[in-house]
């Protein structure tokens, strides 16, 4: 079980933790890593195409998922809080399980945060392309991978702070937004070139639900991967000053953070706008809103902001990857060299592999971008729901040792359990369900993770069973 070690004077030096890590993580480093966990630039970006598909009823999709996202924090929350540890869920699923299921989505969310690395260093880099064209978008990207690769090498006092005001600038803008925004809904911001219709928008364009009750789900498809990311700090709070604290404020802090941040923000859009504009799915839903205030440069702001937050997922996505990879190891499951941390504290070997990687998936997307990179994505593409379902089911087993070996750490409770945890099993189960249903690109994202998983699960099964005969054989 990782423990990490705890300072009594946060001013002294980080001090190493049974594994090997520092305790470099202040408390206000995990504090707005968990703020700005939940802001992906997905929300940025992706949510003029939601708004289109279902109208003002985005809200509820948003809703749906938020809640969803909120009871699997919750559970992961009760786990974390009790047992802090490098390898969050995975070795909970280990612990809970067996060995081959910690094996198995310990290396699925690893493939899916290195696939992340690409998506996001391209997107950085066509940002940055376009105010110096000077530079190629490769060479960005390639700029941008190493700056935040030699930041993680660096300590994770250094992923911290760059994080903290990433994260920071992050929440700045949706605030300012909200705050500005929402004076422009009801015609109370000076010089506001939106007369301000109050919330008349939300029904007044076809009613709340233009498209029909079934444009929900849809929407919910189109929304859900924008919330990945949350359970980043519990992977990060085995490197805090105090993990048990980090973890309770983070599972507590969840249901405001994505009222506030998502349904607050798209609450503005949808209400300065009708939702059938063609400006929001043209100039994306945030650039729209600005615009029709006129604040100057909308589109230029938004691309500042978009990049901080494609900067921030690279950082905590080779973070990730690179803390999973280490935990991986030290269960024997991924290279020893993945264990083993330097004179700093920090896996290098785990973070070189990972972003290794990274670097050859930028490659596909630049090369083959539409065969063996489309086929990455895919196959990516539903791991982030696998992620939540096996957190739900490790809960159900995970309270009973809670229990029984550590109940004075049984700080964090899941609530109405066991209940609540199956309802949120079936949730996500349908979904699932529902993608495969919806066809598309959906399925066949579904298809290619359940594809990948399977082949994962096997090796991890084969694995497992070679360690059992080998015990069995060094017991005779």
């Amino acid at each position: 079980m990782t423990k990490a070690s705890t300072s009594g004077d946060p001013g002294n030096a980080p001090v190493a933790g049974e594994d090997g890590l520092k305790a470099g993580l202040k408390n206000r480093h995990l504090s707005m890593i968990a703020i700005g966990g939940v802001i992906g630039a997905g929300l940025f970006v992706g949510s003029g195409s939601g708004i289109a598909a279902a109208g003002p009823g985005i809200l509820l999709s948003y809703a749906l998922v938020g809640a969803m996202v909120v009871f699997v924090m919750r559970m992961l929350g009760e786990m974390a809080a009790a047992n802090p540890t490098s390898g969050s869920f995975s070795a909970y699923a280990d612990r809970a399980l067996g060995r081959w299921a910690g094996f198995t989505i310990g290396w699925l969310y690893w493939f899916f945060w290195v696939v992340v690395l690409a998506v996001e260093a391209t997107a950085g880099a066509a940002i940055l392309e376009g105010w110096i064209p000077a530079v190629p978008q490769w060479a960005w990207a390639l700029i941008v991978m190493v700056v935040l690769t030699a930041t993680n090498l660096a300590s994770v006092s250094s992923y911290g702070e760059f994080e903290f005001w990433f994260a920071g600038i992050k929440v700045v803008a949706i605030a300012a937004f909200i705050v500005i925004g929402g004076l422009a809904v009801f015609g109370v911001l000076p010089g506001s070139d939106n007369p301000g219709a109050g919330f008349d928008y939300l029904t007044s364009h076809g009613g709340f639900l233009p498209n029909g009750p079934g444009a929900i789900l849809t929407g919910v498809l189109m929304v859900v991967f924008s919330f990945m990311g949350s359970e980043i700090v519990t992977l990060a709070a085995g490197e805090s000053e105090d993990p048990q604290r980090a973890v309770r404020q983070a599972t507590n802090s969840v249901i405001w953070r994505i009222a506030v941040f998502y349904l607050g923000s798209i609450l503005v859009v949808v209400s300065l706008l009708p939702w059938d504009s063609k400006t929001i799915t043209e100039k994306g839903s945030y650039v729209a809103a600005l615009d029709s205030i006129g604040i100057p440069h909308a589109g230029q702001v938004m691309n500042v902001i978009v990049l901080t937050a494609v900067l921030s997922c690279l950082n905590s996505g080779l973070y990730t990857a690179s803390r999973m990879a280490f935990s991986l190891g030290k269960r024997g499951d991924a290279p020893k060299a993945f264990a083993v941390v330097n004179k700093r504290g920090v896996p290098q070997a785990a973070i070189l592999g990972s972003v290794v990687f990274g670097f050859v998936s930028v490659i596909f997307n630049y090369v083959w971008p539409d065969t063996v990179f489309k086929f990455l994505l895919n196959s990516s593409g539903a791991i982030a729901l696998f992620v939540w379902l096996v957190i739900c089911i490790t809960q159900l087993k995970f309270r009973g040792i809670i229990k029984r070996e550590m109940p004075e750490r049984h700080f964090v409770k899941m609530w109405l359990f066991p209940y609540l945890t199956w309802a949120t099993i079936g949730m996500i189960t349908f979904v699932l369900g529902y993608m495969v249903y919806d066809g598309g690109d959906n399925r066949e994202q579904v298809l290619l993770s359940t594809l990948l998983g399977l082949i994962v699960l096997a090796i991890g099964l084969v694995l497992d069973k070679r360690r059992k005969n080998a015990a069995k054989a060094a017991g005779q």
